[in-house]
């Protein structure tokens, strides 16, 4: 009797490839990171927190993010990685189950003048296209509508080796480009006003120039007075009309001035070589105070500031340029978009129809695509970084975000974390790094870093649920519930600040009085109009100082000793008390130890492997020269004063042989920030995005002033540290001080004495007032989004 073979019901084993289902780092020390081990799980969505400057960016980006970017750089040629930026291997053991890693950071689009929100989506050079193959009259090809292609041409004879003879030919060229002549595709273009240059009305001799650097018989202004070129003793507004263009326009003209060869030039092109050249953040704030005074920057008259040479705009399509379509409301080019049915571009179409849904569906619909990209706040550009993705076909590949939620308001927060899921549900890893309640609530797994920040973080604390964050005892667990209450009493108004038919931007003649001596916060969706608002109509001059969002620059060789001017009264003590110069006491200047230049570690380039960078053996990575480490202040030499905490440097200046008042009072205001843990010398490169905001809060503080503006200072800024902020705040009123700002933040609404609501939409469907009051009548009404949202926050 045969048997029927017996079929095994048990289920085949899981198969092999099935078993990476985990990052695993172990071992990872990058800068205050404590040789943290974690498993993140993949295809889920996993959120660290932690204080600002605990480890988590040092985790996420230069551990996790920077060897997956340094392997897949690895897979191309030697000759490939020759042109790619050079990375080094992350201090960590292992790094194991990592995917390929798509990195939306918060650094800003470039600031450049020519790039717009268009150039840097691509949605222009769709554009352009669709117009090269649509617009009536055809005026070329998609390069003479870009405004970043100057129109040229040329002839001449080419000798070439042809046949092993020399050939001549004769070839000419033409190019057509989009670029308006005038302002070179700028938009705007910049004049000089010459009542700052110079007073008319007296003469060379008589110190007519007012220029700095000009004044006072130095090499510059003789250069002017000894020229030959005229009268010095004749009163400026008595020259001829050549003498003034040889004092004005000259060209570059070699001559010899008391013996010596110089070069003399018009006054004009001199200014604009030397002063105008330089990126206003680069100038010396005396050179930055002249140039905001005398050059003044208007739009172009010839292009109307769309940057686009006249062919460019005259060619169109139903009756819309091109420098119409990049002016338009990116929610209304859609619909425009939508409108066009030409089979000819159909896949040109579908394309460009996907990227500005993109945008509307991100929250960006208002902005235009002749919007500069240097203008966009740092949670714009970040979300305009996000619109190539969101289409994507990709799967099984890690994001990385590094808080998606700054700047906005809690109404988009929602659409936000939708997106977040939709990547995930893709297939997709998700790491996000978030301070918010509502962003930490939606992710399947927590990771918490800290306990504290700095030297006192860098540890895992918590790995697990958002339910057990809630319970681990953590400080982001014990503060993930906290609701911050409505002021049950406000403080009265001194004075008002009259604001009256604002129209910048997309503002539609709003009329506002905001109150003085109070904490007055400036809310609404983003896109609404709040900076415009702020930033608009209250001028940043005399008493008003403002903080706004722009990112702090530095080099490894800037630290907040630097960045702050502490260093400077910290050198002259050094210097007093031994009797030697201040600049030695300078790593950028004398006292830099000779072998590594003050930097402390010896860069070898290696080409296309990653460098390596080993502590000078010369100084030990103290940066200095070893006779300068033997001057005292003290009982401390300049190597260990740079390596203190603020907190102890607070300690070591306010009182005995350092007392050093100047530097005492910068350290207060580091400490009063929260950054008391920050060592001086640290690297500003190592410093989170929350503590370089509040380091630029920190040194704006000490600007004499009556009224503060502050665009959203809780800008990555941990649930504990916004309490340390807002009590800041109230300090800066105690003191006499009006506090304004521009917030997103609940708790910060709710401890706010005056709220000004901008809405009810974004771009032009906003821009206008929509409620001005109290928190407390702001929640009783619930009239607009923003009141509806603090109402569900505050749990009434």
């Amino acid at each position: 009797m045969s048997m029927a073979p017996r079929t095994d019901l048990q289920s085949p084993a899981p198969h092999v490839a099935d078993s990476h289902d985990l990052i695993r780092v172990h071992g990872a020390r990058e800068n205050n990171l404590k040789d943290v081990n974690i498993e993140i799980p993949k295809r889920r969505l996993t959120v660290f927190t932690g204080v600002s400057g605990s480890g988590k960016s040092s985790l996420v980006f230069d551990t996790i993010a920077a060897e997956s970017q340094r392997l897949i750089n690895e897979t191309y040629s030697a000759f490939v990685q020759g042109f790619m930026p050079t990375l080094a291997r992350p201090e960590v053991d292992v790094l194991d189950g990592l995917t390929t890693v798509i990195t939306v950071d918060q650094q800003r689009l470039g600031a450049d003048p020519r790039s717009t929100v268009g150039t840097a989506t691509d949605a222009n050079a769709m554009l352009r296209i669709l117009f090269s193959r649509l617009g009536k009259p055809h005026i070329g090809s998609p390069k003479a509508f870009s405004f970043n292609v100057a129109s040229i041409s040329g002839a001449g004879a080419v000798t070439m080796e042809r046949g092993g003879q020399t050939v001549k030919e004769r070839r000419s060229f033409s190019i057509t480009g989009g670029m308006c002549p005038r302002c070179e595709g700028r938009g705007s273009v910049s004049d000089l006003d010459l009542t700052q240059l110079y007073d008319d009305s007296k003469s060379l001799s008589e110190g007519a120039i007012t220029v700095p650097g000009y004044t006072g018989g130095g090499w510059n202004s003789r250069l002017y007075s000894e020229s030959g070129f005229f009268d010095p003793d004749k009163p400026i507004r008595k020259f001829t009309k050549k003498e003034l263009h040889d004092f004005l326009h000259r060209e570059p003209t070699r001559m010899k001035i008391a013996g010596i060869n110089m070069t003399y030039e018009g006054l004009i092109p001199r200014i604009q070589r030397s002063m105008l050249a330089k990126e206003r953040e680069g100038m010396q704030p005396h050179i930055r105070e002249f140039v905001d005074r005398a050059v003044t920057f208007t739009t172009c008259p010839e292009c109307d500031g769309t940057r686009l040479n006249e062919g460019a705009r005259s060619s169109k399509i139903k009756r819309i340029s091109i420098a119409d379509a990049c002016a338009m409301q990116i929610s209304d080019l859609a619909e425009w978009v939508r409108g066009l049915d030409e089979p000819s571009v159909a896949p040109l179409l579908t394309a460009l129809q996907q990227t500005l849904d993109s945008f509307v569906e991100i929250g960006l619909g208002y902005l235009s695509l002749d919007r500069p990209a240097g203008t966009l706040s740092g949670g714009e550009a970040q979300r305009v970084k996000m619109i190539r993705h969101l289409g994507s076909s990709l799967t099984d590949v890690t994001y990385v975000f590094d808080e998606p939620t700054i700047g906005l308001h809690p109404h988009d927060i929602q659409r936000m974390n939708d997106l977040l899921l939709r990547l995930r549900d893709k297939g997709n890893t998700v790491l996000v790094v978030e301070h918010k309640p509502e962003t930490i609530a939606i992710a399947d797994h927590v990771v918490d870093l800290g306990p504290g920040a700095g030297t006192a973080g860098g540890t895992v604390c918590f790995e697990g649920t958002v339910e057990g964050l809630r319970t681990g005892g953590t400080i982001t667990g014990r503060h993930f519930d906290d609701r911050a209450a409505v002021k049950e009493t406000v403080r009265k108004p001194t004075g008002t600040l009259e604001i009256r038919g604002a129209r910048t931007h997309n503002l539609q003649g709003v009329d506002v009085d905001i109150p003085l001596g109070v904490l007055a916060v400036v809310t609404g969706v983003a896109g609404s109009g709040k900076s415009s608002l702020v930033h608009g109509s209250i001028p940043a001059g005399e008493g008003v100082v403002s903080v706004d969002q722009a990112a702090i620059r530095g080099s490894r060789r800037s630290n907040p000793a630097t960045y702050t001017g502490l260093l400077d009264p910290i050198r002259k003590a050094f210097a007093k008390v031994n009797g030697v110069k201040p600049a030695l006491f300078s790593a950028n200047s004398e006292g830099a130890c000779p072998t590594c230049n003050g930097a402390g570690v010896i860069y070898t380039d290696l080409a296309m492997m990653a460098g390596v960078a080993t502590t000078c053996e010369e100084c030990e990575g103290k940066r200095f020269q070893a006779s300068v480490l033997d001057y005292h202040l003290g009982g401390r030499d300049i190597s260990e004063v740079l390596a203190m905490s603020v907190t102890e440097a607070e300690e070591f200046f306010g009182a005995g042989e350092a007392a050093t008042p100047a530097a005492h009072r910068i350290l207060t205001r580091l400490a009063d920030v929260g950054l008391g843990y920050l060592t001086l010398g640290q690297p500003l490169t190592t410093l989170s995005g929350g503590e370089r905001q509040r380091l630029k809060l920190a040194t704006h503080m000490a600007e004499k002033g009556g009224v503060y503006v502050l665009d959203e200072p809780t800008a990555g800024l941990h649930l504990a540290d916004v309490e340390q902020l807002l009590g800041l705040l109230d300090r800066l009123v105690d003191a006499g001080k009006s506090v304004i700002v521009v917030e997103h933040h609940q708790a910060v609404m709710a401890h706010a004495d005056w709220i000004i609501d901008l809405g009810p939409g974004a771009g032009h469907d906003g821009g206008r007032l929509v409620f001005e009051g109290t928190p407390a009548d702001l929640v009783a009404s619930r009239s607009t989004l923003t009141g509806k949202h603090l109402a569900t926050y505050v749990g009434s």
